[in-house]
């Protein structure tokens, strides 16, 4: 099996997950005792949010590429960004490295593709909901996203006030809810959680529309090319 690299801590709640969803997919498919080999570079969140906020976009990019950079020192054979938003600097990251990226909207359009979903609710950070870079990406695969036209400053402020600080509520829950509502109102089959920590706060159970969880579909990806 590769030895996978992950750059998280953005936020290192959604990271825990990763490093959990990864080993129990790898014992799932290996049986046994088996986990997976993983580097983790693991980043201080405050740092890069504050870069976010003043929108420094190629400063985050290059602190991005220097832990990529760290990671194939280390000897990595493939790599993830355990992050939604931080993948507006991709290119940033694979220009650095010779290994395989995995980007996070690829087995995320992979999964809606096979289940036939053409319009999609985009639910995340203010920047994923509203900067191009991820949209494009799922455009490019014939996927039509749609994001809330009301209320993303809070469903935002939900993500860095509450679930990156490990709070979940019952009335950010319902918040999220009534979105996905209107999402589906306006045409959505199905709801891509574009936010790592999200799965943290809804899953099926809650949502009246099927739920696309991009930090599962990506983990479970990563162990997939791990094994190829």
């Amino acid at each position: 099996m590769k030895t996978i690299g992950m750059i998280g801590g953005m936020s290192w709640e959604s990271t825990a997950q990763y490093y959990a969803l990864i080993n129990r997919e790898t014992a799932k498919r290996r049986g046994g005792l088996h986990s997976a080999p993983i580097l983790l570079d693991s980043l201080d969140f405050a740092e890069i949010e504050a870069l976010q906020s003043e929108g420094d976009w190629t400063g985050a990019g290059e602190r991005l590429a220097a832990s990529a950079r760290r990671l194939e020192t280390a000897g990595v054979e493939m790599l993830v960004l355990a992050t939604n938003t931080m993948h507006v600097v991709a290119q940033s990251i694979e220009a650095a490295i010779s290994v395989p990226f995995l980007h996070i909207a690829d087995p995320t359009a992979d999964a809606l593709i096979a289940d036939g979903a053409e319009i999609v609710g985009l639910l995340g950070t203010r920047f994923t909901m509203e900067m191009d870079f991820y949209k494009v990406r799922l455009r490019k695969r014939g996927i039509d996203p749609i994001v809330p036209e009301v209320d993303r400053t809070n469903l935002d402020g939900i993500i860095y006030n509450e679930l990156c600080r490990g709070i979940i509520s019952d009335a950010s829950r319902s918040i999220y809810v009534a979105a996905i509502e209107r999402l589906a109102a306006r045409g959505a089959q199905a709801i891509i959680l574009g936010c790592t920590e999200l799965g943290l706060l809804i899953s099926d159970d809650d949502s009246p529309l099927p739920l696309y969880d991009t930090a599962a579909l990506h983990a479970k990806s990563a162990v997939e090319q791990a094994l190829d």
